[in-house]
């Protein structure tokens, strides 16, 4: 269903004046994602800044917080609710970090806990101690394969090695029976292609492995770890491999983070909730945290980010507009291609 004026799709016109208000105002990792080329941008006149959604029916899907200047932040929002109400809508907003489920919960939505992302960083690496020892072995063994390891701007790749990554993506994922996932994850390409740098393994030309780099700004800059692929039968370690030279290449510049992205289920902590969270929701992400794995893999990919040490860990959050529903819930898994 097209969504009429004033919201408009941060496009190609605008590409540029979104990547701007990003990089002033954004403070979470996954701000991309409001670039992703089936999201919209919602604007407001006379402010400047944008809210990132997409429309399921009657929900606005909302991700990120509003991105605008600290005091136009909430007239942003309050103007976002009230399009969606003009227009017979709910908002649901996911993947908000504290200081925008703040906003959130000022502005009388249910906040609740849905995971957490994980944030090291880099300059306080080190693989030296017995923790390391695994992780170094794996290290090694790709390196003792010849493994190479090429650094590139997304925009900067060939027509053949996009072709690569395609055909690896393909294999990927139907090695894992999964559709691709939308909305909260990364995506190649697109309006955030600026953004994005590419950590490409290779063993005799071919494409063994790759990790996927979006720029992150705020209190932690630094560089997301959004997407990664390995082939089948690529050398042990490739993956490590490819994080620990990013390490060594960026770990130069002080102040950076090395951000290991949302994983759903984990991190949940009650004293960090919000007065007047949603019991029901509150139970539900619980339950998933102990029994969902068959629904997401959280245990599993939180073992990995922390097998690189102490991680700061950052709660995630959802908020309704109002109180929860069955129906937003739905419209958000639809969206993201869970089901």
């Amino acid at each position: 269903m097209p969504d009429p004026r004033p919201a408009v799709a941060v496009r190609s016109s605008s590409a540029d004046r979104a990547l701007d208000l990003l990089a002033r105002h954004a403070d979470d990792p996954s701000a991309v994602l409001a670039l992703d080329d089936d999201t919209c941008g919602f604007v407001a006149p006379g402010i400047d800044g944008f809210v990132a959604y997409r429309r399921r029916g009657r929900w606005l899907l909302q991700i990120g917080g509003a991105y605008a200047a600290e005091a136009d932040r909430l007239p942003l929002w309050r103007a976002f609710m009230a399009y969606a109400e003009q227009h017979h809508c709910r908002v649901l907003a996911v993947q908000l970090q504290e200081r925008d489920a703040r906003d959130a919960w000022r502005l009388g939505f249910t906040v609740n806990q849905l995971g957490a992302s994980y944030a090291l960083e880099i300059a306080s690496f080190g693989l030296s101690g017995r923790h390391f020892m695994q992780l170094r072995n794996k290290i090694s063994r790709a390196r003792r394969a010849d493994v190479s390891v090429e650094h590139i701007r997304f925009g900067d790749l060939s027509n053949s090695d996009r072709a690569e990554l395609d055909a690896l993506d393909a294999e990927w994922l139907a090695g894992k029976h999964a559709k691709p996932l939308r909305f909260m994850v990364g995506r190649l390409g697109g309006r955030g292609e600026p953004l994005r740098r590419m950590v490409i393994g290779r063993l005799d030309g071919r494409v063994v492995g790759y990790l996927s780099l979006s720029r992150v700004f705020g209190t932690r800059p630094g560089w997301l770890h959004d997407l990664s692929r390995r082939a089948a039968g690529a050398p042990p370690g490739v993956m490590e491999l490819l994080v620990a030279d990013s390490f060594d290449r960026l770990g130069s510049d002080a102040g950076q983070w090395w951000h290991f992205g949302f994983t759903p289920f984990s991190g949940l902590d009650p004293v960090r909730e919000f007065p007047g969270a949603s019991r029901t929701v509150a139970r539900l992400t619980r339950l998933l945290a102990e029994h969902g794995q068959r629904i997401y893999p959280s245990a599993s990919q939180v073992d990995y980010k922390r097998k690189w040490g102490d991680l700061e860990v950052l709660p995630d959050y959802l908020a309704f507009s109002g109180r929860p529903s069955l129906g937003g819930i739905t419209a958000l898994i639809r969206t993201a291609n869970l089901l």
